[in-house]
């Protein structure tokens, strides 16, 4: 059974006060944690037709876009200095420490883009302070994910590991898949004049009481049984990133080129698909985000599967028949979104996200196998943003300038192969890690 009870150090993890912390309690923290994080990522995504309205004020609608999704590319470059500062806090000071602060500057950023003035009011201003609070919310996404998961790897047993850190990243595809409901329902609800006049704000400041619980179950949990015995032992490392790039470099070089499908595939399929939907392919907005929720189901399922796949046959076959498929199927699927009917849609957006979702459920618990624990935190989050960074934010932006640019409405099918491809070729330069135990130093 994955969610047993037993740890790879012992019968259970021990609280500072004597008690047990079960694996559930502890996925359950790391879950809800990146739920309440991707949820606060993405809005912005999902409302990037009315905050281009809105903020950036142009004659061309395509400017405007453009310029929405510059924002939210600007993000993500502070996700690497965000990773580097959350990883040494997590990986000298303790993960739960690391973990408190994400959730909590995700949230206070998310709220106050939900309470500015728009251009008519401030002009510029607005842009900039909408701007300032993308980078705040992309600094506390850098040290989410990798902590997340290097919390549950080192508090999972060893025959389980895939399947557990898997759930976790289902809690980034929830997150964005509540964001989608919740950017559904409010353009059902109200019409496209109370969007732009009020209703926009009501998706970013849902996230004070989702935040408030989220950093309620956080704080509320004790530290992995890996970094409790590093920090017993004196064994912490006074620059974490520094003794990882020393010492493994080679590691966080596979971490880049393996994430590149899970994070440029991912932004194609899930945040700039529903706008694809729309300007492209001509749907509603209403089918655009109905499509995104059901693809967010059927990848959310998959992770899993997934992870238990890659506890079963190993991590580097299941990887490999991710990217295989995203590449065989990336312009196949685009076809069926870019001219087909309602349902082709769907099901085209649908059939990527499961390919992204194989290769996401046995892509983190390999990271956390290739790196000791006085710098996986760090090594996690520094390889992932740069993949984030360079692939993941700027994919919208790209997508968007290369219709622009070729008149080929297939166009951004090009750049989600083109991700799949560089995590095929990684995969063939790591070595399988299934049923190793994690290294302490």
């Amino acid at each position: 059974m994955p969610l047993d009870h037993r740890s790879a150090d012992g019968p259970g993890t021990t609280h500072a006060d004597g008690g047990f912390q079960s694996r559930v309690k502890v996925i359950r923290a790391a879950v809800i944690g990146t739920v309440v994080e991707y949820y606060d990522f993405g809005i912005y995504g999902y409302m990037a037709t009315f905050v281009a309205m809105l903020f950036f004020v142009s004659e061309d609608p395509t400017a405007a876009l453009l310029g929405t999704f510059a924002a939210f590319a600007v993000a993500f470059f502070m996700r690497v200095p965000g990773g580097i500062l959350f990883g040494h806090i997590g990986d000298r000071y303790g993960r739960k420490r690391a973990l408190s602060w994400t959730i909590l500057l995700m949230v206070a950023a998310t709220a106050v883009i939900g309470l500015l003035p728009t251009y008519v009011t401030l002009g510029v201003w607005a842009t900039a302070l909408l701007v300032l609070c993308r980078c705040v919310q992309g600094f506390a996404a850098g040290g989410e994910l990798g902590g997340a998961n290097a919390f549950v790897a080192e508090s999972a047993p060893t025959r389980w590991r895939a399947t557990q850190t898997s759930l976790v990243n289902s809690g980034t595809y929830l997150g964005s898949l509540f964001a989608a409901l919740v950017a559904l329902a409010a353009t059902s609800l109200f019409t496209e004049q109370q969007m732009l006049d009020w209703a926009w704000r009501i998706p970013f400041l849902l996230s004070l009481p989702i935040g408030v619980i989220g950093l309620y179950i956080r704080s509320h949990l004790d530290d992995t049984p890996q970094f409790k015995e590093l920090a017993d032992q004196g064994e912490t490392k006074k620059v974490p990133v520094k003794t990882l790039l020393v010492t493994n470099w080679r590691s966080v070089l596979k971490i880049i080129g393996l994430g590149a499908v899970i994070t440029g595939g991912y932004y194609i399929v899930s945040v700039y698909a529903a706008t694809y939907l729309q300007t492209t392919a001509g749907h509603s907005s209403q089918l655009a985000f109905a499509s995104t929720a059901v693809a967010m189901v059927v990848g959310a399922a998959t992770l899993p599967l997934s992870g238990y796949l890659a506890d079963t046959i190993g991590r580097k076959k299941v990887i490999l028949i991710g990217s295989v498929g995203a590449t065989l199927l990336g312009f196949p699927m685009f076809m069926m979104m870019a001219a087909g009917p309602a349902w082709a849609a769907v099901v085209g957006q649908s059939v990527l996200f499961v390919c992204v979702s194989v290769v996401n459920g046995a892509s983190f618990v390999t990271y956390a196998e290739m790196l000791s624990a006085s710098t996986r935190y760090s090594g996690i989050a520094l390889g992932n943003n740069v993949t984030n960074t360079v692939l993941g934010g700027t994919a919208p932006f790209v997508a968007t300038w290369l219709i622009g640019a070729t008149g080929q409405p297939l166009a951004p099918a090009a750049y989600f192969v083109l991700t799949a491809l560089i995590t095929l070729v990684t995969v063939f330069f790591v070595a399988e890690t299934r049923g190793t135990e994690l290294r302490v130093d």
